[in-house]
C-alpha cells in the first residue's frame, strides 16, 4: 500500500491529469478549413488543475490519476509537484501514454472544440484505488472527476461514506455526466456536483434549459437522490446554487476574456477553499466565481500567482464599484 510522507491532505483529488494543447484561431473561426492561429502547450486534467489550484491557495491537496511511463508524463508530474501539490499517489503505466486535450479556441477565447485523449485514466480501477486509499487519511474532503471509471467512482463514494469524507463530484463533460448518472442514482451520494447547464441534464436524464424553474427542479431531483449541495455553472450568467439554504442565483464577475480553459477547475478550487476557511456555501461560490474571473482573464489555464487573498481582494474590488 502506497503512503506518503507529506502532511495529510486537506483535500484528495481524484481523476484526469494531462497535457493541454490550446490552439486558437487569429480571427472568427471559420469550419472545416484550416484557421490561422497560434498553439501553446501546458499542464492540464481537471482533478490536476483543481488540485494545482488549491494548492496555491494554500489548501494542502493530494492527487490521485494516472499517467503514461513517458516524458509527457515526467514533466506533468514535476510541474504539479513544484506548485505544491502532493503527487506520490500517481499511477504510472507502461505502455499507455500520457493523457493528451486538445481545445480550440477562437479569437475571442471561447471554446469551439475540443478532444480529449484520456484513455489512460482507465488505469484509475477500484484496485488501483483501495491500494492508494491510505493517503487520504486526514483529509475530510475529496474531489472526484468524471473521468473516473463509473466502477472506480461507486467505489469511492462507498469508502468515503464510510470514512465521513465529504465528495465533490465535478462531471467534466456531458458523455462522462450521462455515464456516471447511474452510479449517482444508486448512492452513496456525493455531497455536491458542479455541472455546467448541460452537465446537469446529463446527471437527471433529460435536458434542462436555462432558467429558473428548470434549474431548481433538476437540483431538486439530485437533492431528492441525496446530494446536498448543487452548484450549477451557466458561463457568462453566473452560476445557481441549490442547497440547505434554499436557492440563490449568482452573477459572473464582470472580466476581459483571454481564455475560458480552466475557469471552472478555479471555481471549484476557490469554493473548497473557501469551505476549508469556514465559509458558508454561498459566500464560498462568490469566492469561486472571483478565482473564475481571474483565470478567464489570463493565458493560463492555472493562475500561477493565485492566492485566496488575491481572489477576495477581486471579490471586494466587485462590491467597492
Amino acid at each position: 500500500m502506497l503512503l506518503s510522507s507529506a502532511p495529510p491532505p486537506q483535500v484528495l483529488v481524484i481523476g484526469g491529469a494531462n497535457v493541454d494543447v490550446k490552439l486558437r484561431t487569429l480571427a472568427s473561426a471559420v469550419p472545416a478549413t484550416s484557421n490561422p492561429g497560434t498553439s501553446a502547450q501546458t499542464p492540464g486534467g481537471v482533478a490536476r488543475n483543481v488540485a494545482e489550484n488549491l494548492a496555491r491557495l494554500g489548501v494542502r491537496a493530494a492527487l490521485l490519476s494516472a499517467v503514461g511511463n513517458d516524458t509527457l508524463g515526467d514533466g506533468l508530474l514535476q510541474s504539479t509537484a513544484a506548485a505544491g501539490v502532493d503527487v506520490s499517489p500517481v499511477l504510472r503505466v507502461p505502455g499507455t501514454p500520457t493523457g493528451t486535450y486538445t481545445a480550440v479556441l477562437d479569437d475571442t477565447g471561447e471554446l469551439v472544440i475540443a478532444v480529449a485523449a484520456m484513455q489512460v485514466t482507465d488505469a484509475l480501477t477500484p484496485a488501483a484505488l483501495e491500494d492508494r486509499w491510505a493517503v487520504r487519511v486526514g483529509a475530510p474532503w475529496v474531489v472526484a472527476d468524471g473521468n473516473l471509471p463509473p466502477a472506480t467512482l461507486a467505489h469511492l463514494l462507498l469508502r468515503a461514506a464510510q470514512g465521513g469524507a465529504r465528495v465533490v463530484f465535478e462531471p467534466v463533460s456531458v458523455p462522462k455526466a450521462e455515464r456516471s448518472r447511474a452510479v449517482l442514482t444508486a448512492g452513496p451520494a456525493p455531497w455536491a456536483v458542479t455541472p455546467n447547464v448541460a452537465e446537469l441534464g446529463a446527471l437527471v436524464g433529460a435536458p434542462v434549459p436555462d432558467t429558473l424553474p428548470a434549474l431548481t427542479a433538476a437540483a431538486h431531483t439530485l437533492h431528492a437522490q441525496g446530494v446536498e449541495v448543487v452548484w450549477v455553472r451557466r458561463g457568462p450568467h453566473g452560476s445557481l446554487l441549490s442547497g440547505a439554504g434554499g436557492v440563490t442565483e449568482l452573477p459572473a464577475l464582470k472580466t476581459r476574456v483571454v481564455d475560458v480553459t480552466g475557469a471552472g477547475d478555479a471555481m471549484l478550487a476557490a469554493f473548497l477553499a473557501a469551505l476549508l476557511a469556514g465559509e458558508t456555501p454561498l459566500q464560498a461560490a462568490r469566492e469561486g466565481h472571483a478565482a473564475a474571473a481571474l483565470t478567464v482573464a489570463s493565458t493560463r489555464t492555472v493562475v500561477p500567482d493565485l492566492t485566496r487573498g488575491r481572489v477576495r481582494a477581486a471579490l471586494a474590488q466587485v462590491h467597492a464599484d
